[in-house]
């Protein structure tokens, strides 16, 4: 079986600067790191592998420095990693993401024998866009069936069984045959961190494949900015407003009226 991993490079910090003129991120001079949610998914790739065998494929698309978290995959134990960079895929929102993910997916696919028998794993969502949109448009690429939002995962033969969060207090079970698309939440495990033998082997004996739009052969009204359905009309950091509030007088009626405040504001 063969399992892809999608992953992100992402800004590495808690808030985000916007240009007010051209209302886009800021990335000059901040760090970039592995999108955390999509860690979880290279985890649960890996322990699939290790407790029935497969081949884990990370994959990423994005400019020339996101080859830098592929690099972090392969030391945790990813055996191939492939970079979908060009100018060309620039300015792409999810659809034209997802679009130009499963050319690279079917172009890795196209090389081996079994062409049926894997599964393509991705965080919930990323910490810069936050959509979750992709999962379920590289579904629809890829024609196959997809579930979001797994918190527990059983491989049994050529069938996943899945918990599901469906609602904030519902979980559902699903089963359906692979080949399928799952993005996964932070509480299905506990990413590992790379070893320092895995690290040396990420640079030394592995490599990261480049696929440029040469490579893929997209339509070209599909990706990048000409196969974006949406357009971003204003990005901006909302107002901080808060509201601090003293409770008075005993234990008993501080915890009626703390309670009172919360129902009041819709926290339970």
């Amino acid at each position: 079986m063969i399992i892809f991993v999608c992953i992100k490079q992402v800004p590495g910090i808690s808030e985000v600067y916007i240009n007010p003129i051209t209302n886009t991120l800021v990335r000059e001079g901040i760090p970039s790191i592995t999108n955390p949610h999509d860690k979880h998914a290279l985890e649960l790739a890996l322990s699939i592998k290790e407790k029935h065998g497969a081949e884990v494929i990370a994959l990423s698309m994005g400019p020339p420095q996101a080859e830098e978290v592929l690099r972090e995959a392969l030391a945790m134990g990813v055996d191939q990693a492939f970079l979908l960079t060009d100018r060309a895929f620039a300015g792409a929102d999810t659809l034209a993401t997802s679009y130009t993910l499963a050319l690279g997916i079917k172009k890795i696919l196209k090389a081996t024998k079994n062409k049926k028998n894997y599964l393509v794993i991705l965080g919930a969502q990323a910490i810069d866009g936050d959509t979750g949109q992709v999962a379920p448009e590289l579904a629809e690429e890829l024609n196959i069936p997809q579930i979001t939002y797994v918190q527990s995962f059983k491989l049994k033969d050529d069938t996943i069984i899945l918990e599901r969060i469906f609602r904030k207090e519902e979980v559902v079970i699903i089963e359906t045959k692979i080949p399928a698309v799952i993005s996964v939440l932070k509480e299905i495990n506990h990413p590992r961190l790379p070893t320092m033998r895995g690290i040396v082997e990420s640079f030394s004996k592995k490599k990261v494949t480049i696929f440029s739009s040469d490579d893929l052969k997209p339509d070209k009204s599909k990706i990048g900015l000409n196969g974006s359905m949406t357009e971003v009309f204003k990005i901006f950091t909302p107002e901080k407003k808060v509201k601090q509030v003293i409770l008075k007088g005993t234990p008993r009626e501080i915890a009626k009226e703390l309670s009172k405040k919360l129902k009041e504001d819709k926290i339970f």
